[in-house]
């Protein structure tokens, strides 16, 4: 087996790298020191560089303006958004382009998928639900009615909705069929609610009262809604491994400089063995989380393996690792920092609370591991 990245993806990782490098996890206010949200936008200017860089479109087909690249692919270069904390809705526009392109109309695609690629519209998903816990599609009740479809409902902690064109919300008909909406933000019949998150970014609550939508603008396929999600978390996880690797990294930096009864932290066994330990947690995130991604990328056309399990489990898997390995890592670096991880002129701090926000977003560990539960009592491995 080969387990090398294609020269393509790793030529995705060193544009990403290129439009990265000049951010930093302190170019806004601290969380910590702020009452409200750190900033009223998302960082512009980086996704500027982004559209720049071929990187919006980046699972997007050529016809559209894209790369024609795999969700894979779209995870490295999430992995390089986290490293940095970029205030961008990279995965969730991403996300949403692909879920248009893979179940949406010709027209559809026409008008939305190209000014995406091109950055000019931006793209988030509601995928929280009415609290934050069980199925976001059941927050939102979806009707037809003679010209289209009827919205109605609520969903929480939708992220960087200020600053999105349109919001892709999944919506239950009443009859046991999920369906994704394309809502503009500015709509008649919607509504914002300001919210902030762990890490102090600016999200909402979306109100649906009566907001009619075209038919051309509801994605109606079987299974659209669960594809989506599933390559949400995995994007998550993506961002989560990057946040970590950083870290890590802060820390290795911090005990080899400093220095107590004349040693560097980083000689004393204690130490060494801790971040070992969370060195080991990082490759585990890697590896279920590439599991995870190759999995989304693979041909629908090409057969699963007898007795594997289906995607969410893979999904399952690298999000566990994902929220329990986060936290290991971060908490780790705060002991290591002591006192020191605790300044709000240091980054350590923001990579706390984004940390936290990421280990509970679209689902906790132990979430995920009843979820896994539940799939391997309905499938048996063979």
């Amino acid at each position: 087996m080969d387990f090398t990245f294609t020269e393509e993806q790793q030529a995705a990782v060193e544009a990403a790298k290129a439009v990265f490098s000049s951010v930093t996890p302190d170019s806004v206010p601290s969380p910590a020191l702020t009452a409200g949200a750190v900033a009223d936008d998302f960082d512009r200017a980086l996704w500027r560089k982004l559209a720049e860089g071929d990187l919006l479109g980046l699972t997007l087909d050529p016809r559209h303006g894209g790369s024609g690249l795999d969700p894979l692919a779209l995870c490295l270069v999430l992995r390089e958004c986290g490293r940095v904390l970029a205030r961008v809705p990279l995965l969730e526009s991403s996300a949403a382009a692909l879920a248009v392109q893979r179940y949406g109309g010709d027209e559809l695609c026409a008008e939305v998928l190209p000014r995406a690629a091109r950055g000019e519209l931006v793209l988030t998903v509601a995928a929280s639900g009415r609290t934050g816990h069980g199925p976001a599609e059941l927050a939102v009740q979806a009707r037809r009615n003679g010209e289209g479809w009827v919205l109605d409902g609520v969903q929480t902690a939708v992220p960087w909705a200020h600053g999105a064109d349109r919001v892709l919300v999944p919506a239950h008909t009443g009859e046991g069929v999920t369906v994704l909406a394309l809502v503009p933000r500015d709509h008649e019949g919607v509504a914002l609610e300001e919210q902030i998150s762990t890490s102090g970014e600016r999200q909402a609550e979306v109100r649906l009262d009566g907001a009619r939508l075209a038919y051309r603008e509801v994605l109606t396929a079987d299974g659209a809604w669960e594809w989506l999600r599933d390559l949400l978390t995995t994007g998550v996880c993506a961002l989560t491994l990057g946040l970590g690797s950083a870290v890590l990294d802060l820390t290795s930096s911090y005990v080899s400089q400093r220095e107590q009864f004349g040693f560097p932290l980083a000689t004393f066994q204690a130490v060494a063995v801790q971040t070992a330990d969370r060195y080991i947690d990082l490759r585990a995130m890697e590896a279920t989380l590439c599991q995870a991604a190759w999995r989304l990328s693979l041909d629908e056309a090409r057969p699963t393996a007898s007795g594997a399990l289906p995607i969410a489990g893979d999904v399952a898997v690298a999000k566990i690792w994902a929220a329990e390995g986060v936290r290991r890592v971060v908490q780790t670096a705060q002991h290591l920092h002591g006192g020191f991880g605790a300044v709000t002129d240091y980054p350590l701090h923001r990579y706390h609370a984004w940390g936290k926000q990421l280990e509970l977003s679209l689902g906790s560990a132990a979430a995920h591991e009843e979820a896994l539960g539940e799939l391997l009592a309905a499938h048996p491995l063979g």
